[in-house]
This record gives C-alpha cells, sequence and structure tokens, in this order.
C-alpha cells in the first residue's frame, strides 16, 4: 500500500522558483561533468521506506498549499560531516501540480496516506497559469480555502 511524504518547501514561495532551483543545482552539476539527481536530505529516514518506495511521492507545501509533488524514485543513505547517518529522498524530475490544499506548517516530513493525498491536476492545467476568462470558479488558492471550510 503507498504512503507519501509531506513537507514544507521551505525558502520558496512558487513552483516556478522550486523549479528554477532545481534547474539551476542540475546545470552546476553538469558543468563539474557530475551526474545530477534531486536529493532532498533528511535526518530520519521513513520506518514505512516500503509503502514509500511503492509509488509514494514527495508533496511540497508552498505559501500554506499542497501545490506541486515528485515522485520518490529511492530512499539513499547519506552522512554528514560528524558521521551521523542522514536520509536522501531522491526525487523524480518532474514536477506534477497537484489541487491545493490547505496545510498548516509543521516541522519536518510527516507521512501522507494516498487518502488524504491532493489529486493531480489535469493535463491542461499543468502549465499553471490561471486565467480567470477560461473559469467560471474563483482563483485556486480561494477555491482551497472555501474547500477547506466546507463551503465549496
Amino acid at each position: 500500500m503507498t504512503v507519501h511524504i509531506i513537507k514544507l518547501c521551505v525558502g520558496v514561495e512558487s513552483i516556478e522558483q522550486l523549479a528554477q532551483l532545481q534547474k539551476t543545482r542540475r546545470a552546476q552539476a553538469e558543468a563539474l561533468g557530475l551526474p545530477f539527481e534531486s536529493v532532498h536530505r533528511t535526518r530520519n529516514r521513513p520506518r514505512r521506506d516500503v509503502e514509500v518506495l511503492d509509488g509514494g511521492s514527495l508533496y511540497w507545501i508552498i505559501k500554506g498549499f499542497v501545490r506541486v509533488r515528485q515522485t520518490i524514485v529511492r530512499l539513499d543513505e547519506l552522512h554528514d560531516e560528524e558521521g551521523g547517518k542522514r536520509c536522501g529522498f531522491v526525487l523524480g524530475p518532474d514536477l506534477v501540480r497537484t489541487e491545493l490544499h490547505a496545510r498548516r506548517p509543521h516541522q519536518g516530513w510527516r507521512y501522507l496516506e494516498a487518502k488524504d493525498a491532493a489529486p493531480d491536476l489535469p493535463a491542461h492545467l499543468q502549465a499553471g497559469v490561471w486565467n480567470p476568462e477560461d473559469h467560471d470558479g474563483p482563483p485556486p488558492e480561494m477555491a482551497a480555502e472555501l474547500r477547506a471550510l466546507g463551503l465549496l
């Protein structure tokens, strides 16, 4: 059974900024002739690692909403400067936009059951440009807040 991870995307204001950050890191690695993998370092390895690796994704909270996810390809054992063990979430290259779900800030990462995960946006909305003339409803952030309040 698949389980996901949810985490704050600290210091990032938008999906575009996250994409640019990962693109810059990829370019730096390529300039040095190194292979690039997007790895998010964390202190603890998930105990439910088998479930995470069974199709799990890292859901990023950006500005109070789950906005995007990346597939977790594998979990690597890493070591810090003092020799302590860390875990590296090796992420797939694609940023998949999701429906916005309001989330309160929390420290570290949490498990996210598949039934509670934000659904992916349809393919035609993956570009992320919201034009009010193309939609009947409210802007995505407002719709997510209304949904969270049970009003939509």
